[in-house]
């Protein structure tokens, strides 16, 4: 039952009814690092990871009982895709990602984590109905936390030929833009043009930790120590909204969480005049705050 809640936010947010509560499960059209044209309007860019990590480890059984493993993963590109049945968008992309494994074949790995509350017969059942023909394993609480939560659906990890997570897609993300990174990491000639990022939190949340920078928090007015010292807060307070994430994962997860912006502003301030703390932290998951 510990995906729920999850359940229940993504159907509402399916039918555009904005929620804001401790999941707030969201569902984007595409992922912060969307590939982009180039100046010239004509060539495509697309981003992988600079210093990319290899993928979580995984070995488990599928809903046919075959073993799937990431050390079969070799000289492949890899899809980890996070889905349920009960996800409209996650039904929506099942046709692209099946064409995807049918032009690419063997080249190309696509395990599909099942986020589903419902038994591994019920979801065999939908994955038939829809022709399914790539591996799906059941999710669970360390699988999920192994790739940092996933808090929307659907969620595509991309690994490269070496098991390296290069990209993360959360939301429906174009055909199109998979074929060329694909085309791009199996040495294909896409006529795309590559450009590499520092993940601070775009692909693995625990990496907000390495951001010097963080989404609507100003730093302006701080001394370099003040700034450290203020990440340092950033990276070990919780925010309350109920996301059980740190200050700084939050505000990379949600750009849009007023509970994180006002914290963070709050302890830029106290940072910048060197006050202590305000208030006394709850313990990770806590919705209060003692003043």
């Amino acid at each position: 039952m510990f995906r729920m809640t999850s359940r229940i936010l993504v159907l509402l947010a399916g039918a555009g009814i904005l929620l804001l509560g401790a999941a707030r499960t969201s569902v984007p059209r595409a992922s912060a690092a969307v590939p982009a044209a180039s100046a010239d309007g004509n060539q495509p860019v697309i981003r992988f990871v600079k210093n990319p990590e290899m993928a979580p480890p995984l070995d488990a059984k599928d809903l046919l009982g075959k073993t799937v493993n990431k050390d079969n993963w070799a000289g492949k590109v890899v899809l980890v895709n996070f889905w349920a049945t009960w996800c409209p968008p996650c039904r929506e992309e099942i046709p692209e990602l099946l064409q995807l494994k049918k032009e690419y074949k063997d080249k190309l790995e696509i395990v599909g984590i099942s986020e589903d509350d419902d038994p591994p017969e019920s979801v065999l059942k939908f994955a038939r109905a829809k022709a399914m023909t790539y591996s799906i394993v059941m999710a669970t609480p360390e699988l999920i936390d192994s790739y940092g939560g996933v808090p929307a659906l659907p969620t595509s990890f991309l690994i490269d030929t070496q098991g390296r997570v290069v990209q993360k897609h959360s939301g429906l993300y174009p055909i199109e833009r998979y074929r060329l990174e694909i085309g791009s990491l199996l040495g294909m000639e896409t006529g795309a043009r590559v450009e590499t990022f520092v993940d601070v939190g775009q692909v693995f949340l625990r990496n907000a930790a390495n951001a010097t920078e963080l989404p609507g928090v100003n730093f302006k007015g701080l001394t370099a120590d003040q700034k450290k010292h203020a990440l340092r807060r950033l990276n070990s307070e919780t925010c309350t909204c109920g996301c059980k994430l740190t200050l700084s994962e939050c505000r990379v997860n949600d750009t849009e969480c007023p509970v994180s912006t006002k914290l963070a502003a709050q302890v830029v301030k106290e940072v910048s005049g060197g006050a202590k703390p305000a208030r006394t932290l709850p313990p990770k998951g806590s919705n209060s705050i003692t003043q």
